[in-house]
């Protein structure tokens, strides 16, 4: 069960994947879990994004609310869930990639760890650099603007 204390995800970490590919998360967004809960990594758009335990029991939710006999939302769940991981952290706070996730992402070695407050993505070294630099582009106000901010 999770401890009271609300995760903040806030930074960016080079983190290197050992020899099983596992991935170790940082101890400042590990220290507001227990051992045991569950996260959920889904492949997005040139990363990987992982939710953690409030995320993941939100879309839980909204998943079983689907009816079982609207066939589309059914495959659209199964496709979307045969592609993702859900893993706790092991004891050293580590999360082993699967082959599939790390060439979906283009991780082979290293990964940056980028925090969104609520959530954190997985990205390779060079997806992080092209996101950078495309955000460059634009005014930070701008950008925080659109978001409500």
């Amino acid at each position: 069960m999770s401890t009271s204390v609300k995760p903040f995800y806030t930074g960016a970490f080079r983190h290197t994947l050992d020899d099983k590919n596992r991935l170790t998360i940082p101890s400042a967004w590990r220290a507001a879990h227990a051992a045991e809960d569950t996260f959920l990594i889904v492949p997005l758009d040139g990363c990987l994004g992982v939710l953690p335990p409030a995320e993941v029991e939100k879309l839980y939710q909204r998943i079983a609310a689907q009816s079982l006999s609207d066939s589309e939302a059914q495959e659209a769940a199964a496709d979307f869930f045969s592609k993702t991981l859900a893993f706790s952290f092991d004891k050293a706070g580590r999360v082993m990639l699967t082959p599939e996730l790390s060439a979906h992402a283009g991780i082979s070695k290293d990964a940056v760890l980028v925090g969104m407050l609520t959530k954190f993505n997985l990205y390779s070294p060079a997806e992080w650099e092209r996101v950078q630099a495309a955000q460059t582009a634009q005014k930070a106000s701008d950008r925080l603007r659109r978001m409500g901010i």
